[in-house]
């Protein structure tokens, strides 16, 4: 196979993903171009940071790459800046970052994470049980949306349903490129988007209304008892930080549920490892992390001129830094194209790192965990059983379809 050279790299291509020739790319990027120009049919472009160390040093460097235009790239409609800055965790710069960090992590009590483990417990173990009695099933739709489905009943205090109405909606405006998920067949992409976002929106909205007057121990009602400054929260803050946990939430645990089951198929030494030797369930689920790289991507703006390695990045110009790539870099990672359940270190960038490190992280990893000790049972068994449909979308790396078989020993 033939190279890429900066020429024939095109980033911003959803099929270039859904192929997986990114990995191709990026590899010849780190070798070649760490810092590249990805120019755009615009006139415009965005910077590309590759490295693992490019990557780690842009996610601490809040003196001059700013957060506020948005997490990814051409999410917002009418005009440059996000409507989120400010508002929203991941669209916020210090110091302004740290209260609203605060106030948000409080919703991630330790107590809180248990009752979505037992939620999360109870929503697998039927789901599984009605796999075994058909012989398999969809696990991107029958199993793995059961992690975030459990994780929002808690957090959103609202039913199974309605947690399956919102999860539909994130999935919607993750994959609003993909026609799987999104059957609107309006030609302006940005313009689907913000339909969605607004659909969102109103979920949110309609939420809030109900926890105003009927407040319990939600995410929602604990933020309309919070302040900032002195101040409540405004309506806005709530809504565009109700998006953050919920979007966030729904395609990590998911998303990377579907590549670790598919991971161990294809590499039944490692699974036969694990069921062996289940202690190892912690490590091997941060190779799974690494392995994916659900995240593909964060977007930054350069606040200043500044210089990265021997590249002048101009003031208002994007920057985006591929945590795809930085988890293959092989100047961090030993044999980073190995699916190794026993890499240590193993100091992935898929939840990122520093102050924006993902707030769901040990949420995540909790529901991950429950998972696959139920998959990892001994009297269990899952096997592929057919070929995984990828998500359409070069931000999310994800799997829509993935047949699986499933049967006791």
């Amino acid at each position: 196979m033939t190279s890429p050279t900066a020429v024939q790299i095109d980033l911003t291509d959803p099929d270039r993903f859904v192929a997986q020739q990114h990995y191709e790319m990026f590899s010849w990027l780190r070798d070649n171009d760490p810092v590249h120009w990805h120019a755009t049919p615009d006139g415009g472009g965005f910077w590309v940071l590759t490295t693992y160390e490019d990557v780690a040093a842009a996610y601490l460097n809040h003196t001059d790459l700013s957060s506020e235009a948005g997490p990814m790239l051409g999410g917002s409609l009418y005009s440059d800046s996000d409507p989120s800055a400010g508002q929203m965790l991941v669209s916020t710069d210090p110091p302004r970052h740290r209260m609203l960090r605060q106030q948000l992590h409080q919703t991630f009590a330790q107590h809180v994470i248990k009752r979505v483990a037992r939620q999360v417990e109870e929503l697998v173990d039927t789901a599984v049980e009605r796999a075994l009695a058909d012989g398999g099933c969809d696990f991107s739709t029958d199993i793995a949306e059961e992690l975030p489905a459990g994780a929002l009943m808690v957090m959103m205090g609202i039913s199974r349903t309605r947690a399956q109405e919102l999860i539909d909606l994130t999935r919607s405006m993750i994959g609003y490129r993909d026609p799987l998920l999104v059957t609107d067949t309006e030609d302006d992409e940005r313009l689907r988007l913000a339909v969605i976002q607004a659909e969102i929106f109103d979920f949110c909205a309609d939420l809030l209304r109900e926890k105003r007057k009927n407040p319990g121990d939600d995410l929602v009602s604990q933020l309309l008892r919070a302040e900032l400054n002195g101040r409540p929260w405004t309506e806005n803050e709530i809504l565009f930080n109700c998006m953050n946990v919920a979007v966030g939430g729904d395609e990590t645990s998911s998303y990377t549920a579907c590549a670790g089951t598919l991971a161990l198929d294809e590499h039944p030494d490692q699974l036969e490892r694990l069921r062996t030797e289940p202690e190892l369930l912690d490590s091997a689920l941060n190779e799974m992390l690494r392995w994916n790289s659900t995240n593909l991507y964060v977007h930054r703006v350069a606040l200043r001129d500044t210089v990265i390695q021997d590249k002048e990045v101009r003031r208002g110009q994007s920057v985006t830094l591929w945590n795809v790539s930085a988890n293959r870099d092989p100047a961090q990672f030993r044999e980073p194209e190995t699916f190794d359940i026993t890499r240590s270190p193993n100091k992935h960038m898929s939840y990122g790192i520093g102050i924006h490190r993902c707030i769901g992280a040990m949420l995540a990893h909790t529901e991950l965990t429950v998972l696959f000790r139920k998959l990892l049972a001994p009297d269990l068994r899952i096997a592929v059983a057919g070929p995984p449909r990828r998500l359409r979308s070069n931000f999310i790396q994800g799997i829509t379809r993935l047949p699986v078989v499933l049967t006791r020993c």
